[in-house]
């Protein structure tokens, strides 16, 4: 499941397991990109913090399904699969509409989203995710300024950018310890967003 060693469920003990009956699915499954931390107990308790905090929270006023797009747009830029493939799911499931979903996807594969079906501040979202995730060190202020005047607001503008840091972590932690999704149950999440502190995966 990774290149290093992990603890499983069944193997973990103290503050290990109460993390993994925090973020377990059904029938006590752990997804590999976060049985990847079991040696650290500490830094799985970060990166969940994050993801729910990013992605899963009453604060944000972005649709959630246009988040996880932009995770699976950033994670098809990176070249992460696990991510791509758990993502996209999750996406297709709170978009509920199965031929725009794959319609998405296939922008998103063909890095062509200027073509994807959404509207004119999505899209700008989007085009600003992809600069951020293959040419950081080339934004500038006007950057943000094109989202504003695509109408977007700066606390969405953040939303934006919170979702795209967010998933250059996640991808570089998959490729750099070759989590794949061997065992995986693929597109469950921590879908609560009433209750920041629920961690479980359905």
């Amino acid at each position: 499941m990774t290149w290093i060693n992990t603890i499983s469920f069944e193997a973990s003990k103290g503050k290990l397991r109460k993390l993994y009956d925090r973020v377990k699915g059904p029938d006590n499954n752990v997804d590999n990109i976060m049985l990847s931390h079991s040696l650290r107990p500490h830094s799985m308790e970060g990166h969940m913090a994050m993801y729910k905090y990013c992605l899963h929270h009453t604060g944000n006023t972005l649709p959630k399904w246009y988040l996880e797009c932009i995770g699976v747009y950033v994670s098809s830029l990176n070249g992460c699969e696990y991510c791509v493939e758990h993502h996209f799911q999750g996406m297709r499931r709170l978009v509920a509409d199965d031929a725009r979903s794959d319609a998405l996807r296939r922008t998103i594969e063909a890095d062509a989203v200027e073509t994807a079906p959404l509207d004119t501040r999505q899209i700008a979202g989007m085009i600003y995710a992809r600069k951020l995730t293959v040419e950081p060190a080339a934004m500038v202020e006007a950057d943000v300024a094109t989202l504003r005047a695509a109408g977007l607001e700066d606390g969405e503008i953040l939303e934006i950018n919170q979702v795209t840091a967010y998933f250059c972590y996640a991808n570089r932690t998959v490729l750099g310890l070759g989590v794949n999704t061997d065992g995986d149950i693929i597109g469950l999440s921590p879908n609560n967003s009433d209750d920041p502190e629920d961690w479980g995966h359905r």
